[in-house]
């Protein structure tokens, strides 16, 4: 039997937070000189999980669920306090978007780099600028300094990017949360094509239709800790009931 894509094999994650808050200036000039008291919040707890070849597996969860960390430990961004994380295959992931842009530059020098970063050739990239460029809906932007952007207009060319670039797997946190109709329809209709042709993809997401559309694996994350697992639309049922309740505190993802 194939070995799993992404193995997560009993991973945890904790931060140190100020439990002290400074608000005003007065309070951070004479903060200089105090030690500042510190609590540890744990936000993933001995969380094991694979991800096979080819599936679309989705991960649900209030906010301060740990979603967003365990997608960044997945991805390299974060080291792991406890347990490992192996990838076997690269990743492409898509999570704060537009983090990486180069505001100095246009959209086309931005493009060049990142796709570039991510795998693709420079000549593969070079050729890609217009498809990517059209995809994102920002044809008539492509000379502008991505400074100018709107949030919207960077998470656009986010995933037109990653979309374009990606080989193995795709992770990605809120997909179809940005952009109007027109550019929501590229996404599903690339992100059906991308599965069937085998791209395994990671999908974080609030929204309970997709997940049950999507995906035919989904988690469930409370508390830092993977509280239920089965489809797409077993998980995306009791999400809705969980998220009934208490939404959370925010933190974390």
């Amino acid at each position: 039997m194939e070995r799993p894509l992404i193995e997560v094999r009993n991973v945890s994650k904790s931060f140190r937070i100020p439990s002290v808050r400074r608000e005003t200036v007065r309070e951070h000039i004479l903060g200089v000189f105090q030690r500042r008291p510190f609590q540890t919040l744990d936000v993933l707890r001995d969380v094991s999980l694979e991800v096979r070849r080819g599936e679309t597996l989705g991960i649900m969860g209030r906010n301060g669920s740990g979603k967003s960390t365990l997608l960044k430990l997945m991805c390299g961004i974060y080291p792991t306090d406890s347990g490992s994380v192996i990838a076997r295959a690269p990743i492409m992931p898509v999570l704060q978007l537009g983090i990486g842009w180069n505001p100095d530059l246009d959209a086309v020098d931005n493009i060049l780099i990142m796709a570039t970063i991510v795998g693709m050739s420079l000549k593969q990239a070079r050729a890609a600028v217009d498809e990517i460029l059209a995809f994102a809906g920002l044809e008539q932007f492509a000379n502008l300094e991505v400074r100018h952007f709107s949030s919207g207009m960077a998470a656009r060319l986010s995933y037109a990017v990653a979309f374009k670039a990606v080989r193995d797997v795709l992770v990605l946190d809120e997909i179809f949360a940005v952009g109007d109709a027109g550019f929501v329809a590229r996404c599903v209709e690339t992100f059906r094509r991308l599965s069937a042709e085998g791209v395994t993809v990671v999908l974080v997401s609030h929204d309970a239709d997709t997940v049950s559309t999507f995906c035919k694996r989904a988690l469930l994350l409370e508390g830092g800790r993977i509280a239920m697992s089965g489809s797409g639309h077993e998980v995306a049922s009791a999400y809705l009931r969980v998220a009934s309740q208490d939404p959370g505190d925010g933190t974390f993802g």
